[in-house]
């Protein structure tokens, strides 16, 4: 099992370091964008220059998950919102080219299990103050 997180943790890294470099200095040649609403949105990002402020998350997020195994649940707090954006972009207006985003959220998945203990606090009921009465 040790292995398996290694491999995965590893595999998202290197997709997010890749992409993340890619977004902020191009390496492969970049395709038109699509027409209609997608083609829109992706204009708007990357006019606005807010598509570098996503790869940046990006290339921190992977080399989290690349430099240790405890930087992994970090490095999954930036990669969270990002691939939630991935899917929601290609489910609402771009429905092909779902499938790298439906990988990289199964193993971003598999690895908020393996590390669910990090998670554990967020779940859980917060201890009760003494000497508090009332809540806030």
């Amino acid at each position: 099992m040790k292995a398996l997180v290694t491999v995965v943790r590893v595999l998202l890294g290197l997709a997010f370091v890749f992409f993340g470099v890619n977004g902020l200095h191009p390496l492969m040649k970049q395709p038109p964008p699509p027409s209609g609403p997608a083609g829109d949105f992706v204009k708007a990002l990357v006019s606005s220059h807010y598509f570098q402020v996503v790869a940046a998350c990006q290339l921190i997020g992977g080399l989290l998950c690349l430099i240790s195994s405890r930087l992994v649940p970090v490095g999954l707090l930036f990669l969270g919102p990002i691939i939630v954006n991935i899917l929601s972009y290609h489910i609402f207006l771009n429905p092909q080219g779902i499938a790298p985003g439906i990988v990289v959220a199964i193993l971003a998945l598999f690895l908020l299990w393996a590390y669910r203990g990090a998670f554990a606090a967020l779940v859980r009921e917060a201890p009760k103050a003494a000497g508090k009465t009332g809540g806030t």
